[in-house]
């Protein structure tokens, strides 16, 4: 059986996409990963007030561990967001 549900944390990292910390998680909650990653973008684009050269969607299981040194899938940089 899998998760429940998944969430999107934002992550902050340092250039490069290495170091990353998880600055936010978001309330909302998805049926399956095909949701989440479909909503990861948009997220990520409302979330980009944290202070990080690179931020990140990252789609999480609503049963797995939080983990601080999480390896981004897809870092966008900074330059890259819209303003």
């Amino acid at each position: 059986m899998g998760p429940g549900y998944f969430v999107i944390a934002i992550l902050g990292c340092a250039d490069g996409g290495s170091s990353c910390t998880q600055v936010a998680t978001l309330q909302t909650r998805y049926e399956n990963a095909e949701q989440c990653s479909a909503a990861s973008v948009a997220a990520l684009e409302a979330n980009s007030n944290f202070d990080y050269p690179t931020l990140l969607a990252q789609c999480r299981s609503g049963s797995a561990k939080a983990s601080a040194d999480a390896q981004p899938d897809r870092p966008i940089p900074a330059s890259a967001r819209r303003a």
